[in-house]
C-alpha cells in the first residue's frame, strides 16, 4: 500500500515516486549516497519503477540524458548531497540547451544545517540556475505540510519536465532529516494521509495537465514567400529521434525542392525512396566556391536546430537569402547569423503538413533543384571513389558502422570529429531506420559512454557508440554501465585529439602536440579487460565489418578499436576535397 511507509520520510518519497511513474518517469537512475536514502528505496520498493544503478552521478546523469533523447520522455536522476550535484551539471546544461526533459531529484541537508560548515552540505537551491525550466527547495517532511503538495508539485514538475513548447530539466531539491533509513518511528499516519486515500486508490495522477502545442499557422506573408520561390531549399536540422521527419522528407517533395538532411535529422540515414529529394553530399558541394555561388537559395526552410556542418552555415551566412524561415517547436533563438526572417514556433511535421494543405504541389522538379542534384550525384561518386580502401580510416568507418547496423538500434555519435564524419560520409543504402542521437546542445566531449547507455535503455535496442579516444578516456568508468546495458562501442584511437588538425592552431608546431595533439599512448584492451567487456581490433574494412556485425546483431556490449593516425587523417580529408574539385561538370550561373 502506498501510504503505509515506516516513517515519515519514506512516505513523502513513495508519494512522490508513485506520482511521477503515473505521470511516465518509470526509468531511475541512482547513484548510491546516504542522504538519498529515502528515494532510493522507494524506487527500489516500487513495482514498476525501473532502476539503473552507477558509482558516478555525472555518468548517471548522462544515462538520464540519453535516455531522453531516446525516449521523449523524461528520466528521474536521483542523487545525494554536496558535489554530486556538480556532477550532473554538464548533462543539465546539454539537456537544457537541446531541449531534452530531465527530472533531477537531489536530496539535501535540512535547512538547520546551511551555512554551518556541516559535513557534505552545500548550498543546492538554485544550483543550476537557468539551465533549469522549473526548481523547487522542497521543505523537510512535515504533517504540518499536506501530502497533496507533493502530488501537485510532482504533477507540476512533469507539465514543466515536458513542455508544451521546450522541454528541458527540472529541479526538485528534497530535504531530508535523519533518521534516513526505512526504520519505523512508531508514529500512525491515518489522520494525515486520509485526504489522499482516494488518490492512492486509483491508478492516475492527482493532476492531470491538458496537453497543448504552438500552432502550426502559415502567415500570409510567408505562403506567398513560399509560393514565389525560385530557388527554395529545405533544411533539415537536428531532430529528436521520435520526430515525423517523414512529412519533412514529404514537404520537399511537395515543393520540389532540394533537402539537405543533417546527420542528426533522422533523414540522413532513411533509407532511399522514390523522387527522394535529398542531397546527401550537400557539405561537400558546398566546398566548391563557383558550385556554392551558383547554387545560392532564395529561400530556406530549415527544420529543427542547428545542423551540424559548418560549410552549410557559412553558406548560409554568405547567402543572405531573402527569405529565412526556422521552424522549431521550441521558443528559444536560433540564428547564430542573424539571418532568419520568419521564426516558426511549431512542430516540424506539422508545420510540413500545414504548407502541403495550404500550397500545391510542383508539377515538376525546378532546374535549381535539378542542378543540385546534379552536383549531389556526382560528388557522391567522386567521394565514393576515394573513400573505399583497403586501409580502415575514421570516414570509412562511419560509413560502415552506418550501413551495417541493424534497424532500429540507435546510433550514438560522439562530439569532435565522429559526428562530423558522420555527417559527411555515413550512408544507408537501405533496411530500415536507425535514430541518430549526438549531444550538439553544447557539444561537449564529456559522458559519452553513459549517454550512449541511456539511449540503449530508452529505445529498448542495444546502441552503437562512435568515439574517439580522448572522450573514451574521458567517461572511462561508464563502461561499467555496459555489463547492464548492450553498447558496441567503436573507439577511433588516433592518440590524441584529431579535430585540433583542422585548426590553425595545427600549424604552431612548437605547442600544438603537447597542448592540443594531446597524445597519450594507450589503447584500450585492459579497459575492455577490466570492465569485462569483449575486445576486437580489426585492422581491415572487411574484418571491422565481421567484428562489428557480429556484435551488434548478438546485441552485447563489446569495444572495438580502431588505430588511425591524426596526420594522415587529416590528409585524407584533404584528398577527397580535391576528389570533388576534380568533378567535371559545370553548373548554372
Amino acid at each position: 500500500m502506498i501510504l503505509d511507509a515506516p516513517n515519515l520520510n519514506r512516505l513523502w518519497a513513495d508519494v512522490l515516486v508513485e506520482e511521477l511513474v503515473r505521470s511516465g518517469v518509470t526509468q531511475f537512475f541512482l547513484a548510491p549516497g546516504s542522504r538519498s536514502t529515502p528515494l532510493t528505496t522507494a524506487v527500489a520498493a516500487h513495482p514498476t519503477a525501473r532502476a539503473t544503478m552507477h558509482y558516478d552521478e555525472r555518468g548517471t546523469a548522462f544515462a538520464a540524458l540519453g535516455y531522453g533523447r531516446a525516449k521523449g520522455r523524461p528520466a528521474g536522476w536521483v542523487t545525494t548531497s554536496g558535489t554530486a550535484l556538480a556532477n550532473g551539471f554538464p548533462a543539465i546544461v546539454e539537456a537544457s540547451i537541446d531541449s531534452v526533459p530531465l527530472m533531477l531529484l537531489t536530496a539535501d541537508r535540512p535547512p538547520e544545517l546551511r551555512d554551518t560548515a556541516a559535513n557534505q552540505t552545500i548550498h543546492q537551491p538554485g544550483l543550476y540556475g537557468d539551465y533549469v525550466r522549473w526548481a523547487m527547495d522542497v521543505p523537510t517532511p512535515s504533517t504540518d505540510v499536506p501530502l497533496a503538495s507533493i502530488l501537485t508539485m510532482a504533477d507540476q514538475a512533469v507539465h514543466r519536465v515536458r513542455g508544451t513548447a521546450d522541454p528541458g530539466p527540472v529541479h526538485l531539491n528534497l530535504m531530508y532529516r535523519k533518521p534516513l533509513g526505512p526504520t519505523p518511528d512508531g508514529q500512525t499516519y491515518d489522520a494525515y494521509t486520509a485526504p489522499v486515500r482516494a488518490w492512492a486508490a486509483r491508478a492516475t495522477p492527482w493532476t492531470t495537465y491538458a496537453a497543448g502545442a504552438p500552432t502550426a499557422a502559415l502567415s500570409d506573408d510567408l505562403s506567398a514567400r513560399l509560393q514565389a520561390a525560385e530557388h527554395g531549399m529545405v533544411i533539415a536540422g537536428r531532430m529528436p529521434a521520435s520526430a515525423d521527419t517523414a512529412a519533412v522528407r514529404a514537404l520537399a517533395q511537395h515543393l520540389g525542392w532540394p533537402l539537405m538532411p543533417d546527420v542528426g535529422s533522422q533523414l540522413q540515414l532513411a533509407a532511399p525512396g522514390a523522387d527522394d529529394p535529398r542531397c546527401l553530399a550537400f557539405d561537400h558541394v558546398l566546398a566548391r566556391a563557383e558550385w556554392r555561388e551558383a547554387l545560392a537559395p532564395d529561400v530556406v526552410v530549415q527544420m529543427g536546430g542547428p545542423p551540424v556542418s559548418k560549410r552549410l552555415q557559412e553558406a548560409l551566412h554568405a547567402w543572405q537569402p531573402e527569405t529565412y524561415a526556422l521552424v522549431h517547436p521550441g521558443p528559444r533563438r536560433i540564428d547564430p547569423h542573424h539571418g532568419v526572417t520568419h521564426r516558426v514556433q511549431a512542430d516540424p511535421a506539422a508545420f510540413a503538413r500545414t504548407v502541403m494543405d495550404m500550397l500545391p504541389a510542383a508539377s515538376v522538379l525546378a532546374s535549381y533543384t535539378k542542378a543540385w542534384q546534379r552536383a549531389d550525384t556526382a560528388v557522391e561518386e567522386a567521394l565514393l571513389r576515394a573513400l573505399l580502401s583497403d586501409t580502415l580510416s575514421e570516414p570509412l568507418v562511419a560509413r560502415l558502422v552506418a550501413a551495417h547496423l541493424p534497424g532500429g538500434h540507435p546510433l550514438v555519435l560522439a562530439s569532435s570529429m565522429p559526428v562530423r564524419d558522420a555527417d559527411r560520409f555515413a550512408r544507408r543504402p537501405g533496411g530500415a531506420p536507425v535514430p541518430v542521437i549526438a549531444n550538439r546542445g553544447a557539444s561537449g566531449i564529456d559522458g559519452l559512454v553513459a549517454t550512449a547507455a541511456g539511449a540503449a535503455l530508452g529505445c529498448g535496442r542495444p546502441a552503437t557508440l562512435l568515439i574517439g579516444d580522448l572522450a573514451l578516456l574521458h567517461d572511462l568508468n561508464s563502461l561499467a554501465l555496459l555489463q547492464q546495458v548492450p553498447v558496441v562501442v567503436v573507439v577511433l584511437n588516433n592518440n590524441g585529439g584529431g579535430i585540433f588538425h583542422f585548426l590553425p592552431i595545427a600549424d604552431a608546431t612548437d605547442v600544438f602536440e603537447p597542448y592540443f595533439g594531446t597524445p597519450h599512448g594507450m589503447d584500450f584492451a585492459h579497459a575492455a579487460q577490466q570492465f569485462g567487456l569483449p575486445y576486437h581490433r580489426p585492422a581491415t574494412p572487411d574484418a571491422f565489418v565481421e567484428v562489428y556485425t557480429s556484435a551488434s546483431q548478438q546485441g552485447t556490449s563489446t569495444l572495438i578499436e580502431i588505430h588511425t593516425d591524426r596526420a594522415a587523417n587529416r590528409a585524407l580529408h584533404e584528398a577527397l576535397i580535391d576528389a570533388v574539385r576534380s568533378v567535371d561538370i559545370v553548373l548554372p550561373a
